[in-house]
Formats: structure tokens, C-alpha cells, sequence
């Protein structure tokens, strides 16, 4: 048996990781996008490293682009087999491929027009809507804690990884020449405590783990905070300065956080009378998603539910549906909270909303989770002062902030904590994907003086045989 890390290899997105077996059968752990790598995305989005007709069963660990958006594009390309997940995973992944395939649409519409100037080869959208309509079509939905038969000589289960409405934890056991080999697959673990959904769960001894290490040397500020921190840049920006406060949020998880927090405060009464909007079509639907699925919540939440029937709504809250209305904000003075997607702002309408706004001292663009280096919401963090958004050179005078309370991906004591249940000596390897590679390496030094024998840092491609 061999596996091969074909994304999320020493970088955070692109998630896909190939399993094959003796006999030849191929089992594919998610088939993710990467996204925020400037002029290589689309190239490392063109090329899966393997032939997608020959894999004969994929397992889809949570509804994040990075994680799901390649799906339709496998699927293109031959895939014709099941693809297993939660069912809130399944819901949300629908209404994110469907919007990925009109977000290809629209970027091979302007690349398109911008290499016509140098040469006349077309650009291929990587899927369209009908791609990702077939691709629904091969979903197969488990609940927590059932095993299932993959293919032959393959079972598994779920657990809970706390991260995002029906992000799980995925559980192997692969029976070959009558021996078992256990594998765990993190997915993206969540945080412990986290303030909408429960706790990621404990899970059987493993011989391999495939393990995500997005902030496996750093420690998140105390979730507690976050509505404080909003409370305090609302105040700042659009009480004092009269400006536009911008939060570029995830569609799926992030945005709901900050809505629930907002309602909080405003329940409380001290949340200021000014406008908030949410501008992203796609987190209206992933909101609707996720009031399906209360049972996911954890205890917290479903105390506010007996009591507020939405806690994701709020007065002044206004969901922007249309382009126009979108176009509109821009034109609107007077204070204002804009949350939209993408979380690293490389992306969809928070990209307008930062290219219109981004010059005016009065406003702030604040980041509310991870954002790769290369993202616009990266460089910004980073410092920049000047950014080009759409062929257009900005000076940066906006103020840059960063909630760093709000990730979903855990820290190193998360990261750790979800380790806890497993017994080092017993796993023969560890290998750590999606994350940066000085944050990997620190955490692999981390992992071995907690006394795990084999930690391994694999980079795109590479294949090793276990067992």
C-alpha cells in the first residue's frame, strides 16, 4: 500500500491525498483547490498529479473550496465513482461547487481577455455548472460514528472534527493479505470550546495519521475575546471615524461566527445603530445550510435556541443579494460593517469592496482567519503598502487589522489536544500536511518530544509505501 500527497503539501490549500492499494484500487482523500498562489494557482489547479478515471472511491472531509473544489473537475475528467461525507457536508459542498463553477466561468472570461493581447489560446474554465451537477450526483452521505464499506477490503467512520458544520475526521481500516492497517485523516481539526459548534471527538489508535498543521506553532487569543475585539473596531472605525469597516470572512463557518457574535452584543444592547451587511450570496445560502443542522451545535448554542430562534440575525443586518445592490455600497457614505467572502479577500466581492475603500484612512479592512501568504488579505497583513487589485496600483492608508480569536483551524495546544488520545509509540508515522513548511517543521519538533517516533513533512508528490 502506498500514499501519495498530491496537495496541501507543504502549503495550506489544494488538499488531495491518494491511497493505493496492493491490488491497485485507488481511494482519494478530498480533492481541494488552491487558491491565494498568485500566478500558480491555475496551473496547480490544472494538474492533479494522477489520472482521475483510475481512482475508484473519494472521501470528502468538510465543505471548504480548499478541500471540495476540485470535485467537479475529477469528475470531468472521468471519476465515476461514490464520494463519501457527512450530509452537512454534502449540502454545503453543493452550494459551493455550484458557485465555484460560475466563479471559473467569470475568471476564464477576463483571463481570457488578458492573454488575447499576447496569445490567441483559449481558457478553459476548470468545470462549469453542469460538472458540478454530475458531480453531486455520486455523494453518498454517512452520519458520525457509523462504519461503512468503502470498497472491498476498506471500511471507515466519521468523527466530529470541530471545525466547520459536518467536518469530520476520517477513520480507515484497510485489510490486505489479512492484515489491517489503521489510518486516521484529520481533515482541518477544529478548536476546543469553540463558540457555535462541539468539540472535535476522540478516535481509535491509529498505525498512520494524516494530520493538517496550519497553526502548529502558534497559540490563538482566547475565543472569549472575539466579541469584544469586533465591539472595539466597530466603535473605532464606524463610531469614531465615520468609515466603512471591511471583514473579508469565509462563507461557510467564518461569517456565521461573526453574525452570532454580533447578535450576542446587540442582544446585550451595546452593539452601535449603524448598518451591517452581509454581501455574499453564498453565505445567505451556507446560513440557511447551517440552521438544518442544530444537532451539530454545541450546548452553548443550543441554550441561545431556546430563546432566539435565529442567532445569526440581527437588527441592521441586511443580506446583499444582487450585483447592483452590491455596486450600491460603494457609493453610500456614512458608517458602515461590509462581511463578505473571501476569508483572504483574493476573491469575490470583498475584493471590490477593498479596491473601493482601501485608500481612505477613515476605513479598515480587518482579517478574520487565515490568509495564505501570497493572498491579497496575506499581503496586506503583512504589511504592504501598496497593492495592485485588478490591473489597479492602490495606496494602502485604510487601517489593517487582524482577529486572530476567530480561526477554525486549532492552534498547537487544539492540535495537540486532539493527538492526546492516541498512544505515540503505536503510530509508525505521522505526516503533517496543510501548512506552511517553517510552521510544519516546528511542529514536527513539537511532535517528537511528545514522543511520536516518525514525523514526516512531505512535499506535492511525494509517495511512500506504509506497512
Amino acid at each position: 500500500m502506498k500514499v501519495a500527497f498530491h496537495g496541501a503539501a507543504q502549503t495550506v490549500t489544494g488538499s488531495k491525498h491518494l491511497i493505493t492499494l496492493k491490488n491497485g484500487k485507488k481511494l482519494l482523500l478530498d480533492c481541494g483547490m488552491y487558491q491565494g498562489l498568485g500566478d500558480q494557482t491555475d496551473k496547480l489547479n490544472r494538474d492533479f498529479g494522477f489520472i482521475s478515471s483510475e481512482v475508484d472511491v473519494m472521501i470528502l472531509s468538510h465543505a471548504h473550496v480548499d478541500h471540495c473544489g476540485l470535485i467537479p473537475k475529477l469528475v470531468k475528467e472521468g471519476y465515476t465513482g461514490k464520494i463519501f461525507c457527512s450530509p452537512a457536508t454534502k449540502d454545503l459542498t453543493n452550494i459551493l461547487l455550484m458557485d465555484s463553477a460560475e466563479i471559473q466561468a467569470s475568471d476564464a472570461r477576463f483571463l481570457e481577455k488578458k492573454r488575447q493581447k499576447v496569445s490567441p489560446e483559449l481558457l478553459e474554465p476548470l468545470y462549469d455548472v453542469e460538472d458540478a451537477k454530475k458531480a453531486m450526483e455520486l455523494f453518498e452521505t454517512v452520519e458520525y460514528g457509523q462504519w461503512f464499506e468503502v470498497i472491498d477490503g476498506v471500511k471507515a467512520s466519521f468523527t466530529d472534527a470541530g471545525h466547520i458544520i459536518g467536518s469530520q475526521c476520517v477513520h480507515l481500516v484497510i485489510t490486505e493479505e489479512g492484515k489491517e492497517t489503521r489510518i486516521t485523516f484529520s481533515g482541518d481539526v477544529g478548536r476546543y470550546r469553540d463558540v457555535i459548534l462541539r468539540s472535535p471527538e476522540v478516535f481509535p489508535q491509529a498505525d498512520y495519521i494524516i494530520m493538517e498543521s496550519t497553526y502548529g506553532n502558534s497559540l490563538h487569543d482566547d475565543i472569549k475575546d472575539t466579541p469584544q475585539q469586533l465591539l472595539e473596531w466597530v466603535n473605532k472605525v464606524c463610531v469614531e471615524r465615520k468609515g466603512k469597516l471591511i471583514l473579508p470572512a469565509f462563507s461557510v463557518g467564518r461569517t456565521q461566527e461573526i453574525l452570532y457574535d454580533l447578535n450576542q452584543l446587540e442582544g446585550q444592547g451595546v452593539l452601535p445603530k449603524i448598518p451591517f451587511y452581509v454581501d455574499s450570496p453564498l453565505s445567505l445560502e451556507a446560513t440557511d445550510v447551517i440552521k438544518r443542522f442544530p444537532q451539530y451545535f454545541n450546548k452553548t448554542i443550543q441554550n441561545v435556541l431556546k430563546n432566539d430562534d435565529d442567532p445569526f440575525m440581527f437588527p441592521g443586518l441586511t443580506f446583499i443579494k444582487t450585483v447592483d445592490d452590491s455596486k450600491a455600497l460603494n457609493f453610500r457614505n456614512g458608517p458602515m460593517v461590509i462581511i463578505s467572502a473571501s476569508g483572504m479577500a483574493d476573491a469575490g466581492r470583498v475584493k471590490h469592496h477593498i479596491s473601493n475603500n482601501i485608500e481612505n484612512s477613515r476605513n479598515a479592512i480587518v482579517m478574520t482567519g487565515y490568509c495564505e501568504p501570497h493572498s491579497l488579505g496575506g499581503r496586506l497583513l503583512a504589511g504592504a503598502k501598496e497593492v495592485g487589485i485588478f490591473g489597479v496600483e492602490h495606496q494602502v492608508n485604510a487601517e489593517i487589522g487582524q482577529i486572530r480569536s476567530m480561526s477554525a483551524h486549532g492552534d498547537y495546544e487544539d492540535l495537540s489536544q486532539w493527538l492526546a488520545c492516541q498512544d505515540p509509540k503505536a503510530v509508525k508515522t505521522l505526516f503533517l500536511v496543510h501548512g506552511e513548511p517553517e510552521v510544519q517543521f516546528a511542529f514536527k519538533n513539537r511532535l517528537l518530544k511528545k514522543g511520536f517516533t516518525d514525523v514526516m513533512v512531505p512535499e506535492r508528490h511525494f509517495e511512500i509505501g506504509l506497512g
